[in-house]
């Protein structure tokens, strides 16, 4: 094994474990935020108190930067330098994500209004309109991600939002990340933040001199992040639980446990707080997984080396070794991870079978790396076990949509009839009385020839 990783692969086998420790593989970092709920909010509160004071002493106290008063918002000469210092072929790689990210949500956009015939006479339907305004939150901290920036403003951008900015720690020295004003910009976003953490959810819940107050926040980060939004929950729209990355590898006895090896390591190399599973019911494939990761690690460096071991030799990540793949799918499906990518020969028979997962990817062409990136689709994913409920960002939540209903005279009378017995049944007699013929006397009276 790799000198840098003495530590052995977690691994265990799924039918020999007890309810707890099965519970237990299900946990993620961010699965008790009371820690952090109890420190962020003294940073929220003197956020929401002294605005941009706050988030100088912060940047000072937490970031390590002294931050010019005013000088929080990127200038236009921070967006040009940035182009001179990004190497040209990453800018091609940011239009060409740019572009297949907003070809994606343009297909998804739903059309602005639609109205069916329910009933003769009677038409309902949707309207759907952009949202006043949004923060796109986009981590720091472990690196620089303008595959964020993209995920988050491009469908927002689609959708029509009139105001739409960026939040992200500053750098070294405070500086902001070149690449990410360059995706900025290339999306078509020209306001961005240097403020992160507890403090940029608290600037954008509340509004400060420098910072636009906004009607929502969306995209990742870390448990400081998310226990902000959770208590800023009554403030402003915190948008789908995106914490630490996720994710599960599922392999049938078709895959080759050394391509497997390298698309577990994808998630697990984010962060210690990160969590990534090989699940399968293969013992082949699972030591041969196993047996590749050494190799693998050799071609990586030291910090990402040790966020991937500290992941798949930790509590939150390793190989899980199923019966059968009918219990590799349903630990699946408990777990309900952020990524899902499924290795086999004919991946489509398993999707079937996962209920429960922010997106699902095919095959040994389709790794982890190319939906993070350039495949279109949003990466911006729930986490924690919230793809129960929720669904990867998308250009609908940058949108609200508003019920239309328009009812003629041909269609009125029957559904008056059936709307007066129920709203009498529940004792509304307001209701009652306007579908009664109080109505139709009105309507009479005020007809024209």
């Amino acid at each position: 094994m790799n000198a840098s990783v003495s530590r052995p692969i977690s691994f265990h086998e799924l039918d020999r474990l007890d309810a707890a420790a099965r519970a237990a593989l299900l946990a993620r970092a961010e699965s008790d935020l009371t820690p952090f709920l109890e420190r962020v909010k003294p940073i929220v509160e003197a956020v929401r108190a002294e605005g941009d004071a706050a988030i100088l002493r912060f940047a000072r106290d937490i970031d390590r930067v002294d931050l010019p008063p005013g000088g929080i918002a990127a200038t236009k000469a921070d967006f040009d330098r940035a182009f001179t210092r990004v190497d040209r072929a990453v800018i091609e790689a940011i239009e060409y994500a740019v572009e297949n990210i907003r070809r994606f949500h343009e297909e998804q956009k739903p059309e602005s209004m639609w109205m069916k015939e329910i009933r003769p006479g009677a038409f309902a339907g949707d309207r759907w309109l952009p949202i006043p305004s949004v923060a796109c939150y986009v981590p720091r901290g472990k690196g620089a991600f303008p595959s964020v920036v993209m995920m988050t403003t491009v469908p927002a951008v689609v959708a029509g939002v009139p105001e739409i900015c960026i939040v992200t720690p500053p750098g070294p020295g405070g500086d902001f990340d070149d690449a990410t004003l360059v995706a900025a910009r290339i999306a078509g976003v020209d306001t961005v933040y240097r403020v992160g953490g507890a403090v940029a959810v608290a600037a954008v819940a509340y509004g400060t001199d420098s910072v636009r107050r906004c009607a929502k926040i969306v995209g990742p980060g870390s448990p400081w992040v998310v226990a902000a939004k959770r208590l800023l929950a009554g403030v402003l729209d915190t948008g789908i639980p995106a914490g630490p990355s996720e994710s599960i590898v599922l392999a049938d006895d078709t895959a080759d446990g050394a391509l497997v090896a390298l698309d577990l390591l994808i998630e697990a190399e984010h962060g210690p707080d990160s969590s990534a599973y090989l699940v399968t019911a293969s013992r082949r494939v699972a030591e041969e997984a196993i047996a590749a990761l050494p190799g693998h690690w050799a071609r990586m460096g030291a910090q990402r080396v040790e966020y991937s071991s500290t992941v798949l030799c930790g509590p939150r990540g390793g190989v899980i070794l199923a019966p059968d793949m009918e219990a590799a799918c349903a630990f699946t499906n408990d777990y309900a991870p952020e990524h899902l990518l499924i290795h086999a020969e004919e991946p489509f028979q398993w999707v079937g079978k996962i209920h429960h997962a922010g997106e699902i990817l095919l095959g040994r062409h389709t790794p982890i790396t190319l939906g993070n990136f350039v495949l279109g689709p949003n990466a911006v994913l729930p986490t924690s076990g919230w793809a129960r409920t929720f669904s990867p960002l998308s250009v609908f939540d940058y949108m609200k949509r508003t019920g239309i209903g328009y009812v003629t005279s041909v269609g009125y009378p029957e559904l008056a009839r059936h709307a007066r017995v129920l709203a009498a049944y529940e004792g509304f007699e307001a209701h009652a009385n306007a579908v009664s013929e109080v109505r139709d006397a009105l309507i009479a009276k005020g007809s024209r020839p």
